[in-house]
């Protein structure tokens, strides 16, 4: 059903204009729905399209016989992006590392690398895949242009090939549809379901299509579970995310979520560094979300995530969590009260796949419900203010 805006979540979202140019700041809405509203209710129906779409016409095809060739070479697959597309990069690097495991090729040497670090070291030989949602980002571009003239091969995962980036790398993945909002959902999920349609290409197994579009729409409906979680945010002075194994990515793009939706100061460590000298740092005016939705080693990461939340129960942290289901029962409430969002189990899809897109939405749906109980409207990121404007020009944005 169509919004108040008159959108369609189930409408395929525009393209790119053409010729290629960078997109505009977001029409203002003066409160909710926002757009950024609108792209996560959006997302399940963008997984389906796009996920049975043909692999050799998206790129993911040419993409996963380049992987394979590379890992056959034994050379290093390295993915690389900035803000959302870094961590999209991230999980990228997750999902591929898993599926060559899967495929024979246990030693595959699959990393994730900032770009700017990147260009700055191009990589000589093995497959360079940059992660940009409009092809447009400098650095990303840079690491590309470098590492091809050094002697490695490049690929690209973008809305378009007719994009400055898409005009550098030997290999486009076109996910074509646009995100509408400036704090970015689609342009973090995008990259994650073509990383899952090349890890299934890879494998020889299909991704399951209606398992991957179930979750992700699973994750849209406890507004009321985020909104809890937002009160108790909502006056904290600052936000630590914690997260191992496959959750990292999630960890990282929530918290970049928070501050451009929310601008409320938060930081990531992964799950065994927030234990090592941060404690002393936080008090009750210190919020804190734990992700754990990777079944990989799962024991061991609950074992270590309770110790976590006890630890931050004795100072007296607001801790929340993003939870698989099953996880529920094996952490009581009182190491979360701030409340917890779970996640759907999805035993047909890998287990990198399963944590990052099931995550992906819950974790979206927080962060925009945070914006909310501040007052803040997620989709320009700032830069309808003077000075934040002028803060990113100057920054080269």
């Amino acid at each position: 059903m169509p919004t108040e805006h008159g959108f369609d979540p189930t409408a395929a979202l525009p393209g790119p204009p053409d010729p290629w140019t960078y997109t505009g700041q977001p029409s203002h809405r003066p409160g909710p729905p926002y757009h950024m509203t609108e792209m996560i209710e959006a997302e399940p129906a963008l997984a389906g399209r796009f996920l049975r779409r043909d692999p050799a016409a998206t790129g993911a095809a040419a993409l996963a016989a380049a992987v394979r060739d590379t890992a056959t070479a034994r050379e290093p697959v390295v993915v690389t992006g900035c803000g959302t597309s870094e961590h999209g990069a991230q999980g990228t690097a997750e999902i591929l590392r898993e599926a060559l495991r899967t495929a024979g090729f246990g030693d595959a040497m699959v990393t994730a690398e900032q770009a700017l670090e990147r260009s700055l070291d191009p990589l000589a030989h093995g497959l360079l895949i940059g992660i940009s949602h409009e092809g447009g980002t400098g650095a990303t571009n840079a690491a590309l242009s470098a590492s091809r003239a050094a002697g490695a091969r490049t690929a690209l995962v973008t809305a378009s090939r007719r994009s400055p980036g898409g005009a550098i790398a030997e290999h486009v993945v076109e996910t074509v549809e646009l995100d509408q909002s400036w704090c970015h959902t689609i342009g973090y999920l995008s990259p994650l379901l073509a990383a899952a349609q090349v890890g299934a290409l890879l494998t020889a197994n299909a991704v399951d299509v209606e398992a991957a579009v179930g979750l992700l729409a699973a994750g849209t409906r406890d507004g009321t579970g985020a909104e809890r979680i937002a009160g108790e945010f909502a006056g904290a002075a600052h936000l630590l995310i914690i997260a191992s194994g496959a959750d990292r990515p999630a960890g990282r793009e929530l918290t970049l979520k928070i501050e451009e939706a929310s601008w409320l100061p938060s930081a990531y460590r992964d799950l065994e560094t927030f234990l090592h000298g941060h404690l002393p740092a936080t008090g009750p005016e210190t919020g804190l979300v734990l992700i754990l939705a990777d079944r990989a080693r799962r024991a061991e990461r609950v074992a270590r995530a309770r110790q976590a939340l006890a630890a931050a129960r004795e100072i007296g942290l607001r801790s929340a969590a993003i939870l698989a289901a099953d996880l529920d029962a094996a952490f009581e409430p009182s190491l979360t009260p701030a409340g917890r969002l779970l996640v759907a189990e999805a035993p047909a899809l890998t287990a990198p796949v399963a944590a990052l897109l099931g995550t992906a939405t819950p974790l979206q749906l927080l962060t925009e419900r945070l914006a909310r109980t501040r007052g803040t409207n997620p989709d320009p990121i700032r830069r309808d203010e003077p000075v934040y404007l002028r803060a990113s020009e100057a920054a080269g944005g």
